[in-house]
């Protein structure tokens, strides 16, 4: 796909404890499949997506990392349960913090909500503290397909109005292709 083949280009780079189900969520919205048994993501996974939205087409680079222990080069903690993975979220903001533009979007992403009977973190909490740390919630299953569509379609919107607005404060006509904004996306909670 050349750059004139689309009108935004965003990179959207997932990152949380292994585990969580970043894998499962890239897969089921870019392929529509969910791998049971999906093995460690090593290292980093690259998948690309296309979608229009508003006439406009959309390219999303999705970045999966790796979140075991012996990547930490790349993220930097690893936790068993998802309580742990939730007790993780400082860290993973600070990392985020250090490494990525100030002007990141950040997503919370309660994944694996179709193990309803496992679940170790209320939505209550997620939300609360998604909410005092001005991020987007969302509850997803990728195993269900539950959400997955519109959790990465709102972050699509999303990141067009701000590109956008950064667009109309710069005086800048409209961004070119390829000027594509980075965000960092959250998914550290998962419900098992």
């Amino acid at each position: 796909m050349s750059m004139e083949d689309y009108d935004f280009l965003f990179k959207i780079v997932l990152i949380g404890n292994a585990g969580v189900g970043k894998t499962c969520l890239v897969r089921r919205f870019t392929q529509g499949l969910f791998p049971p048994g999906q093995g460690a993501t090593i290292g980093v996974d690259f998948m690309i997506k296309t979608v229009e939205i508003n006439g406009e087409k959309v390219k999303l680079q999705i970045w999966d990392t790796a979140g075991q222990e012996r990547f930490r080069s790349i993220t930097q903690s690893y936790y068993r349960s998802a309580n742990e993975s939730f007790r993780c979220l400082p860290e993973w903001l600070r990392e985020i913090e250090q490494y990525a533009s100030n002007k990141v979007i950040t997503v919370l992403v309660g994944n694996k909500i179709d193990l309803a009977d496992k679940r170790e973190v209320s939505q209550q909490r997620a939300a609360e503290f998604s909410e005092a740390q001005d991020m987007y919630y969302l509850e997803t299953s990728a195993k269900e397909s539950d959400n997955v569509e519109k959790l990465f379609l709102d972050l699509a919107c999303r990141l067009i109005s701000e590109a956008r607005q950064n667009t109309l404060v710069n005086n800048v006509s409209s961004p070119l292709p390829g000027e594509g904004k980075s965000i960092s996306y959250l998914t550290c909670c998962n419900f098992n």
